[in-house]
Protein backbone atom coordinates (compact mmCIF):
# COMPACT_ATOMS: atom_id res chain seq x y z
CA UNK A 1 0.00 0.00 0.00
CA UNK A 2 1.32 3.46 -0.87
CA UNK A 3 1.83 6.25 1.57
CA UNK A 4 -1.17 8.45 2.24
CA UNK A 5 1.02 11.50 2.83
CA UNK A 6 -0.77 13.61 0.24
CA UNK A 7 -4.23 12.59 1.37
CA UNK A 8 -4.84 15.13 4.13
CA UNK A 9 -3.65 18.10 2.08
CA UNK A 10 -5.81 17.00 -0.86
CA UNK A 11 -8.86 16.78 1.38
CA UNK A 12 -8.21 20.15 3.03
CA UNK A 13 -7.79 21.89 -0.33
CA UNK A 14 -11.30 20.89 -1.32
CA UNK A 15 -10.24 19.90 -4.85
CA UNK A 16 -11.80 16.68 -6.09
CA UNK A 17 -9.86 14.74 -8.71
CA UNK A 18 -11.75 12.62 -11.24
CA UNK A 19 -10.41 10.18 -13.80
CA UNK A 20 -12.75 9.36 -16.72
CA UNK A 21 -11.97 6.64 -19.25
CA UNK A 22 -13.34 6.55 -22.78
CA UNK A 23 -13.55 10.32 -22.50
CA UNK A 24 -13.69 11.21 -26.20
CA UNK A 25 -16.84 9.15 -26.78
CA UNK A 26 -20.32 10.61 -26.59
CA UNK A 27 -21.08 9.62 -23.01
CA UNK A 28 -17.51 9.84 -21.72
CA UNK A 29 -17.04 13.40 -22.91
CA UNK A 30 -20.37 14.42 -21.38
CA UNK A 31 -19.35 12.82 -18.08
CA UNK A 32 -16.04 14.69 -18.11
CA UNK A 33 -17.71 18.00 -18.99
CA UNK A 34 -20.34 17.68 -16.27
CA UNK A 35 -17.65 16.85 -13.72
CA UNK A 36 -15.52 19.78 -14.85
CA UNK A 37 -18.51 22.07 -14.30
CA UNK A 38 -18.57 21.11 -10.61
CA UNK A 39 -16.84 23.53 -8.21
CA UNK A 40 -13.25 22.66 -7.22
CA UNK A 41 -12.96 19.81 -9.69
CA UNK A 42 -9.93 18.51 -11.55
CA UNK A 43 -10.72 16.13 -14.40
CA UNK A 44 -8.35 13.78 -16.18
CA UNK A 45 -9.51 12.25 -19.46
CA UNK A 46 -8.05 8.88 -20.42
CA UNK A 47 -8.04 8.47 -24.20
CA UNK A 48 -6.36 6.49 -26.96
CA UNK A 49 -6.21 9.19 -29.65
CA UNK A 50 -4.10 12.24 -28.87
CA UNK A 51 -5.79 14.54 -31.37
CA UNK A 52 -9.26 13.67 -30.14
CA UNK A 53 -8.08 14.06 -26.56
CA UNK A 54 -6.72 17.55 -27.19
CA UNK A 55 -9.97 18.61 -28.86
CA UNK A 56 -12.04 17.20 -26.02
CA UNK A 57 -9.98 19.03 -23.40
CA UNK A 58 -10.31 22.32 -25.31
CA UNK A 59 -14.07 21.85 -25.67
CA UNK A 60 -14.54 21.08 -21.99
CA UNK A 61 -12.43 24.03 -20.83
CA UNK A 62 -14.30 26.37 -23.17
CA UNK A 63 -17.67 25.06 -22.00
CA UNK A 64 -16.93 25.13 -18.26
CA UNK A 65 -14.19 27.69 -17.76
CA UNK A 66 -12.33 25.08 -15.70
CA UNK A 67 -8.65 25.06 -16.65
CA UNK A 68 -7.95 22.01 -14.47
CA UNK A 69 -8.76 19.57 -17.27
CA UNK A 70 -6.10 17.43 -18.92
CA UNK A 71 -5.67 14.08 -20.60
CA UNK A 72 -3.57 10.95 -20.38
CA UNK A 73 -3.07 8.57 -23.28
CA UNK A 74 -3.56 4.85 -22.71
CA UNK A 75 -5.00 1.88 -24.57
CA UNK A 76 -7.03 0.24 -21.83
CA UNK A 77 -7.11 -3.12 -23.61
CA UNK A 78 -3.38 -3.41 -22.80
CA UNK A 79 -2.21 -4.29 -19.30
CA UNK A 80 1.18 -2.57 -19.68
CA UNK A 81 -0.47 0.70 -20.67
CA UNK A 82 -2.75 0.60 -17.63
CA UNK A 83 0.21 -0.06 -15.39
CA UNK A 84 2.12 2.79 -17.01
CA UNK A 85 -0.81 5.16 -16.46
CA UNK A 86 -0.95 4.27 -12.77
CA UNK A 87 2.82 4.50 -12.34
CA UNK A 88 3.04 8.03 -13.73
CA UNK A 89 0.04 9.26 -11.73
CA UNK A 90 0.88 11.73 -8.96
CA UNK A 91 -1.37 13.13 -6.26
CA UNK A 92 -4.81 12.04 -5.14
CA UNK A 93 -7.69 10.45 -7.00
CA UNK A 94 -11.17 10.75 -5.52
CA UNK A 95 -13.26 9.09 -8.21
CA UNK A 96 -12.43 6.60 -10.96
CA UNK A 97 -15.14 6.44 -13.62
CA UNK A 98 -14.68 3.32 -15.76
CA UNK A 99 -16.53 4.11 -18.97
CA UNK A 100 -14.34 2.95 -21.87
CA UNK A 101 -15.81 0.16 -23.97
CA UNK A 102 -15.67 -1.23 -27.49
CA UNK A 103 -17.85 -3.54 -29.57
CA UNK A 104 -15.91 -4.68 -32.64
CA UNK A 105 -18.14 -6.47 -35.13
CA UNK A 106 -15.59 -9.18 -35.77
CA UNK A 107 -13.56 -11.06 -33.19
CA UNK A 108 -10.27 -9.26 -32.57
CA UNK A 109 -7.41 -9.86 -30.18
CA UNK A 110 -5.04 -7.56 -28.31
CA UNK A 111 -1.26 -7.84 -28.42
CA UNK A 112 -1.63 -10.11 -25.37
CA UNK A 113 -3.81 -12.46 -27.42
CA UNK A 114 -6.98 -11.61 -25.46
CA UNK A 115 -10.35 -11.10 -27.15
CA UNK A 116 -10.80 -7.34 -27.53
CA UNK A 117 -14.17 -6.80 -25.82
CA UNK A 118 -13.24 -8.88 -22.81
CA UNK A 119 -9.84 -7.17 -22.61
CA UNK A 120 -11.29 -3.64 -22.80
CA UNK A 121 -14.73 -3.83 -21.24
CA UNK A 122 -13.94 -6.26 -18.44
CA UNK A 123 -10.21 -6.61 -17.81
CA UNK A 124 -9.79 -2.88 -18.46
CA UNK A 125 -12.12 -2.12 -15.55
CA UNK A 126 -10.55 -4.78 -13.34
CA UNK A 127 -6.98 -3.74 -14.06
CA UNK A 128 -7.63 -0.02 -13.59
CA UNK A 129 -9.26 -0.59 -10.21
CA UNK A 130 -6.41 -2.86 -9.19
CA UNK A 131 -3.73 -0.44 -10.43
CA UNK A 132 -5.27 2.61 -8.72
CA UNK A 133 -6.41 0.91 -5.52
CA UNK A 134 -3.58 2.26 -3.39
CA UNK A 135 -4.04 5.78 -4.75
CA UNK A 136 -7.78 5.65 -4.04
CA UNK A 137 -7.15 4.32 -0.55
CA UNK A 138 -4.72 7.16 0.13
CA UNK A 139 -7.36 9.62 -1.11
CA UNK A 140 -10.31 8.09 0.77
CA UNK A 141 -13.17 8.55 1.04
CA UNK A 142 -13.19 7.75 -2.66
CA UNK A 143 -15.43 6.18 -5.27
CA UNK A 144 -15.38 3.92 -8.28
CA UNK A 145 -18.19 4.16 -10.80
CA UNK A 146 -18.40 1.35 -13.33
CA UNK A 147 -20.49 2.24 -16.36
CA UNK A 148 -22.27 -1.01 -17.16
CA UNK A 149 -25.67 -1.47 -18.83
CA UNK A 150 -29.11 -2.96 -18.47
CA UNK A 151 -28.22 -4.72 -21.74
CA UNK A 152 -26.41 -7.50 -19.89
CA UNK A 153 -26.43 -11.27 -19.60
CA UNK A 154 -25.19 -14.50 -21.12
CA UNK A 155 -21.87 -14.65 -19.27
CA UNK A 156 -20.06 -17.95 -19.79
CA UNK A 157 -17.20 -18.34 -17.34
CA UNK A 158 -15.84 -21.25 -19.35
CA UNK A 159 -15.66 -19.26 -22.60
CA UNK A 160 -15.12 -15.59 -21.72
CA UNK A 161 -13.15 -14.93 -24.92
CA UNK A 162 -15.52 -16.63 -27.37
CA UNK A 163 -13.00 -19.24 -28.39
CA UNK A 164 -15.62 -21.99 -28.33
CA UNK A 165 -18.78 -20.02 -29.05
CA UNK A 166 -19.36 -18.20 -32.33
CA UNK A 167 -18.36 -14.58 -31.76
CA UNK A 168 -21.18 -12.08 -31.93
CA UNK A 169 -20.47 -8.53 -30.82
CA UNK A 170 -23.87 -8.12 -29.19
CA UNK A 171 -23.46 -11.31 -27.14
CA UNK A 172 -19.91 -10.35 -26.20
CA UNK A 173 -21.06 -6.88 -25.15
CA UNK A 174 -23.93 -8.19 -23.02
CA UNK A 175 -21.54 -10.62 -21.34
CA UNK A 176 -19.04 -7.84 -20.63
CA UNK A 177 -21.65 -5.59 -19.03
CA UNK A 178 -22.87 -8.45 -16.83
CA UNK A 179 -19.27 -8.96 -15.79
CA UNK A 180 -18.86 -5.25 -14.96
CA UNK A 181 -21.85 -5.40 -12.65
CA UNK A 182 -20.51 -8.51 -10.96
CA UNK A 183 -17.02 -7.07 -10.55
CA UNK A 184 -18.52 -3.98 -8.93
CA UNK A 185 -19.90 -6.23 -6.21
CA UNK A 186 -16.61 -8.09 -5.89
CA UNK A 187 -14.53 -4.93 -5.49
CA UNK A 188 -17.08 -3.34 -3.19
CA UNK A 189 -16.63 -6.17 -0.74
CA UNK A 190 -12.85 -5.83 -0.86
CA UNK A 191 -12.53 -2.02 -0.84
CA UNK A 192 -15.36 -0.87 1.42
CA UNK A 193 -13.21 -1.34 4.57
CA UNK A 194 -10.86 1.27 3.08
CA UNK A 195 -13.72 3.78 2.61
CA UNK A 196 -13.97 3.25 -1.15
CA UNK A 197 -17.47 2.83 -2.55
CA UNK A 198 -17.90 0.86 -5.78
CA UNK A 199 -21.13 1.12 -7.74
CA UNK A 200 -22.30 0.27 -11.26
CA UNK A 201 -24.88 1.95 -13.46
CA UNK A 202 -26.64 2.00 -16.79
CA UNK A 203 -25.81 5.33 -18.47
CA UNK A 204 -28.89 5.67 -20.66
CA UNK A 205 -29.76 4.93 -24.27
CA UNK A 206 -27.53 7.33 -26.18
CA UNK A 207 -26.93 7.35 -29.92
CA UNK A 208 -23.19 6.70 -30.05
CA UNK A 209 -20.57 4.83 -32.03
CA UNK A 210 -20.87 1.98 -29.55
CA UNK A 211 -24.65 1.72 -29.85
CA UNK A 212 -24.38 1.99 -33.64
CA UNK A 213 -21.82 -0.84 -33.72
CA UNK A 214 -24.38 -2.93 -31.85
CA UNK A 215 -27.04 -2.06 -34.41
CA UNK A 216 -28.95 0.36 -32.19
CA UNK A 217 -29.61 4.07 -32.17
CA UNK A 218 -30.57 5.89 -29.00
CA UNK A 219 -33.21 8.34 -27.83
CA UNK A 220 -31.27 10.12 -25.07
CA UNK A 221 -28.66 12.87 -25.33
CA UNK A 222 -25.08 12.31 -24.13
CA UNK A 223 -25.80 14.67 -21.22
CA UNK A 224 -28.78 12.55 -20.21
CA UNK A 225 -26.61 9.45 -20.46
CA UNK A 226 -23.96 11.05 -18.25
CA UNK A 227 -26.36 12.02 -15.46
CA UNK A 228 -26.31 8.78 -13.48
CA UNK A 229 -22.51 8.20 -13.63
CA UNK A 230 -21.87 11.83 -12.59
CA UNK A 231 -24.47 11.55 -9.83
CA UNK A 232 -22.73 8.48 -8.42
CA UNK A 233 -19.35 10.21 -8.68
CA UNK A 234 -20.44 13.40 -6.90
CA UNK A 235 -23.64 12.97 -4.89
CA UNK A 236 -23.46 11.76 -1.25
CA UNK A 237 -25.39 8.63 -2.28
CA UNK A 238 -22.30 7.47 -4.18
CA UNK A 239 -20.41 7.18 -0.91
CA UNK A 240 -23.29 6.12 1.31
CA UNK A 241 -23.93 2.94 -0.69
CA UNK A 242 -21.59 0.44 -2.31
CA UNK A 243 -21.96 -2.67 -4.39
CA UNK A 244 -25.21 -1.37 -5.90
CA UNK A 245 -26.50 -1.06 -9.47
CA UNK A 246 -28.43 2.01 -10.69
CA UNK A 247 -30.54 3.02 -13.67
CA UNK A 248 -31.70 6.63 -14.08
CA UNK A 249 -30.52 7.49 -10.55
CA UNK A 250 -32.55 4.67 -9.03
CA UNK A 251 -31.23 1.49 -7.49
CA UNK A 252 -32.22 -1.68 -9.33
CA UNK A 253 -31.70 -5.13 -7.88
CA UNK A 254 -28.93 -6.90 -9.81
CA UNK A 255 -29.45 -10.64 -9.86
CA UNK A 256 -26.00 -11.16 -11.38
CA UNK A 257 -24.27 -9.62 -8.36
CA UNK A 258 -26.25 -11.81 -5.97
CA UNK A 259 -24.64 -14.98 -7.34
CA UNK A 260 -21.68 -14.96 -4.96
CA UNK A 261 -20.10 -18.11 -6.36
CA UNK A 262 -20.10 -16.70 -9.90
CA UNK A 263 -18.91 -13.29 -8.70
CA UNK A 264 -15.97 -14.82 -6.86
CA UNK A 265 -15.15 -17.08 -9.81
CA UNK A 266 -15.10 -14.13 -12.20
CA UNK A 267 -12.89 -12.15 -9.83
CA UNK A 268 -10.42 -15.06 -9.64
CA UNK A 269 -10.34 -15.44 -13.42
CA UNK A 270 -9.64 -11.72 -13.91
CA UNK A 271 -6.97 -11.84 -11.20
CA UNK A 272 -5.22 -14.67 -13.05
CA UNK A 273 -5.15 -12.61 -16.25
CA UNK A 274 -3.66 -9.69 -14.36
CA UNK A 275 -0.67 -11.62 -13.00
CA UNK A 276 0.41 -12.94 -16.36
Amino acid sequence: MVSSAYSSSAQSSGVRVYLVTGATGAIGKAIARQLAAKPNSEVVLVCRDGDKAQRAVREIIAATGNEAVRFELADLSEHLEIRGLAERWTGPLHALINNAACTPRTRQETSEGIEMQFATNVLGYFRLIDAFADTLIASAPARIVNVASYWAGGLDLSDLEFTRRRYDNDSAYRQSKQADRMLSAAFSERLLPYRIAVNACHPGDVNSKLSNDLGFGGHETPDQGAETPVWLATDPVGLQHSGRYYEHKREVVCSFSRDREAVDSLYRVCSNYSIR
